[in-house]
Formats: structure tokens, sequence, C-alpha cells
């Protein structure tokens, strides 16, 4: 057999764990840079520059897009071929879904998140329109940049390669540690705001990315495996904390936010496994069967 043709049958053999291996070490190797830069460690005298207001469009992002997106597409290109690659396209262009789920998408975070704020936070300040038109442009800016990045890697690969070999229940066990894992250079740049991190804020964003995990497996399978909809609700969660929350609750610790997060998801995360009795919406084998037929 030679290389191509072996490399294919391994990668083949192991999709799940190529994809994974590939993903961290692809963006964790893109990011050295930012992190050992002055935007990070300071070990080399070196800044990014800013854009639109921030150093990780040029920091972060190119690791991002060099991970899970770019990993899912190699391995599923190697693994399944044309067939995979429109499976996996066709999961990311389904748009069709019940408006109910593009609702849910674009205001169950900024709706639960604002009221469970509510009786922790300080004062709490009406959004201007000022806001709401920042909040619309950065809702933008997260869906093509971190939403698109991410999303076809961990829910569009990851997830459906996951669940029929481990269940929704384990599945969503496995990829949400390794989604928060994956983040963890990044606590060494502005990104994770070094050196204000401590062990307890690492573990805290583990912890919340497992959490929101459970919901997003939920969403994708009850919405009919659909990828703008778990992209929409990964960029909305980033785009309330980034730019709503401290203008609706001046003067109050930005980190109770991320207690909060932690905090909202954890509950709803068990409120979805305890209603759908593990399931989180994934079909059963009698369903999958009559869908066949």
């Amino acid at each position: 057999m030679n290389a191509p043709h072996a490399l294919r049958a391994f990668v083949a053999r192991r999709p799940i764990t190529t994809f994974f291996s590939l993903a961290v070490a692809l963006s964790w190797l893109a990011w050295l840079p930012y992190v050992l830069s002055d935007n990070g460690l300071g070990i080399v005298h070196f800044g990014f520059p800013p854009v639109l207001g921030t150093t990780q469009i040029l920091g972060m992002l190119p690791g991002a897009y060099l991970g899970p997106i770019f990993s899912a597409f190699l391995v599923t290109a190697l693994a399944e071929g044309r067939p995979g690659l429109r499976a996996w396209v066709g999961r990311l262009l389904r748009w069709r879904v019940n408006w109910r789920w593009y609702a849910l998408a674009l205001f169950a975070v900024p709706v639960v998140l604002t009221l469970s704020s509510l009786p922790f936070a300080g004062a709490f300040r009406a959004p201007a329109a000022s806001l709401i038109l920042v909040w619309v442009l950065g809702f933008v800016l997260q869906v093509i940049t971190t939403g698109l990045a991410e999303e076809p890697g961990w829910r569009d690969f990851a997830l459906p390669h996951l669940q029929p070999k481990y269940g929704p229940l384990r599945g969503t066990l496995i990829l949400g540690p390794l989604w928060g894992v994956w983040h963890l250079p990044l606590f060494f740049t502005e990104w994770g705001h070094w050196p204000d991190v401590t062990v307890w804020s690492v573990l805290e964003f583990v912890g919340t990315a497992i959490a929101i995990s459970f919901v997003m497996t939920w969403v994708f399978n009850r919405s009919g495996e659909s990828l703008p909809i778990a992209l929409l609700l990964h960029a909305g969660i980033n785009n309330y904390l980034s730019v709503a929350w401290a203008e609706l609750f001046p003067n109050t610790d930005p980190k109770l936010a991320e207690h909060l997060l932690f905090a909202a998801f954890t509950a709803a995360a068990l409120i979805v496994a305890a209603a759908t009795k593990g399931r989180l919406g994934y079909p059963s084998r009698a369903r999958e069967l009559q869908a066949v037929q």
C-alpha cells in the first residue's frame, strides 16, 4: 500500500482522533506567535496591531480557521471523499428550519443572561440605540469569525461522528471538554486577560464549554442538524458577553458575567438532559430506520 492510500486508510479508521489531534495541533502552532508576543507572555517583543479595536483578529483568528474548520474539511475529504464533503457542506447550508429555532438562537441568550443578572449585578441601564447598532454589527462579525471558524468543526464534523458511536450524552461529554481545552493557549494572551488568569477561571471556562455543548447538541439535533442555528447560538453567546453585558450592567465586575454564564448554562444543560432522558434530541434507532424507509 502506497503512502497516500495508507494515510487515507488511517484517517478513515480514526476520523475523530485525527480531527481533534489536527484541530489542536494546527491551532496551537498558529497561536504560538500570539502567545509569545507582547500581547501574551512578552517573550518575543512584537505586538499584533489592533483591527476593529482588538488584536484577536490577527492574533487569534488565523489559528481558529486553521484548526477546527480546516481539520474537518481535510479529514472529511480524506476519509469520506466527495459524498462526505457534500454532507458536511449540506449541514452548513441547512437554513430552512422553523423560525422558532432562529428566535431561540438570536434572543434566548440575551434574555436569559440579562434576567439572571438582575438579582446579582449592579444597576441595570436600558440599552441605547447605539448599543443595539453595535450589537448587530458585533453579531455579524462573530458569525463570520468565531462561529464560522469553529462550528463547521465542532458541531458539523465532530458531533455527527461522535453521536452514532458513543450516543448523544457520551458524545457531548467527549466534545465539550475537548472544545474547552482547545482554547487553553489563548489564556496566555489578551484574549484570556493574561496575566489575570487563575486555575479556577480556566476550569470554569472548560465547565462552561461542557454545559454549552449540551445545549448546542440539543439545538443541533432538534433543528435537523442545522449548523446555521448552532453557529448563531455560539455567536450570540460571545457577542452578548463582549458587547452588551458591560453596557447593560455598568460598574459591575465583568467576572460576574462569566460566573452567571456558567450557572445559566449548567442549569440549562441539566434541564435538557433530564427532559430528553439523555437523548438530547437525537433520534432513536427506530426513527432513523423509519426515515430511511
